[in-house]
């Protein structure tokens, strides 16, 4: 647990270096359900054999304002390994971004949804639980985890539905941006405006089927963990999910994290990841 700070000392927030120039693990096992060199899965396994006969699984997904050329699943690889450590199983996916051949509408999503449920074809072959899953996200990938858990939700005649969707049983969001029709209103988000259009394409209704306030009540627990002083997703857009979450029914908790920005959410060592930890024991504990 990283000691609290102390008042004279000014806290300084992380920046995407402090995490990245750390020694890289590296995962297990990789497989793929595309032919582009985004379109795979790293999977990150305990050592040893499960306890109770199948991992604790967590199905991760990276942000970098749903492109590429920012980021990739290899930015998850700290907590990934982290997690391995800690028992857990973790589906690190990865995907097109809008900035990528095939990505925006519908290809993202086709393929965050796709790399989802290969998780079923490897289950029992790496025995992984699939009575529980948990998605975790951040950033964009907070939107794209929710919106996992959303896709029974989505309406008919949509792209992007599917028949049968992997089932997910609790939704993590680190400073995700569920609400694209907000991110597209606010300039003073860290993704800015422009990318939201290339996300969801020019269409009349084309937040129905990509946003997930347009998706609610999605029927899952769903925690929000936010940093006070975080830089990239603007304060008040937690709150506004939140409340807009609960109005419609769905069980929602608010995670606010003092003294923490963008970087410190997935960075192994924070008060905002061990607030994460502690919370995905109480969902599920490791094996």
């Amino acid at each position: 647990m990283t000691p609290p700070r102390k008042p004279d000392i000014p806290w300084t927030p992380m920046e995407w270096p402090d995490l990245t120039a750390r020694s890289r693990p590296d995962p297990d096992h990789q497989f793929r359900y595309g032919d582009d060199s985004l379109q795979v899965v790293d999977l990150w396994l305990p050592a040893g054999r499960p306890a109770a006969g199948r991992w604790p699984t967590i199905l991760m997904v990276h942000g970098g304002c749903w492109q590429s050329a920012i980021a990739d699943r290899r930015l998850m690889d700290w907590v990934a390994a982290d997690l391995r450590e800690r028992g857990f199983a973790v589906w690190n996916i990865d995907y097109r971004g809008v900035d990528r051949d095939g990505g925006g509408y519908p290809g993202t999503f086709r393929d965050v949804a796709d790399a989802a449920d290969l998780l079923r074809i490897h289950a029992d072959a790496h025995a992984l639980n699939l009575s529980r899953i948990v998605a975790l996200g951040h950033s964009a990938g907070g939107h794209l985890a929710l919106w996992l858990a959303a896709r029974h939700r989505l309406p008919a005649g949509s792209m992007l539905a599917q028949g049968d969707p992997l089932s997910i049983a609790q939704v993590v969001s680190l400073g995700g941006l569920p609400d694209l029709a907000a991110v597209e209103a606010s300039p003073d988000n860290g993704c800015g405006t422009e990318v939201i259009m290339q996300l969801v394409g020019d269409r009349p209704d084309r937040f129905a089927d990509t946003s997930v306030t347009c998706l609610l009540p999605l029927g899952v627990p769903i925690d929000l963990v936010n940093g006070r002083d975080d830089r990239i997703v603007p304060a008040r857009m937690a709150p506004a999910f939140a409340a807009l979450a609960r109005e419609r029914g769905d069980t929602l908790t608010l995670h606010e994290i003092a003294d923490t920005g963008h970087v410190e959410l997935i960075a192994p060592d924070t008060a905002a990841w061990d607030a994460t930890v502690a919370m995905l024991h109480r969902i599920m504990p490791p094996a």
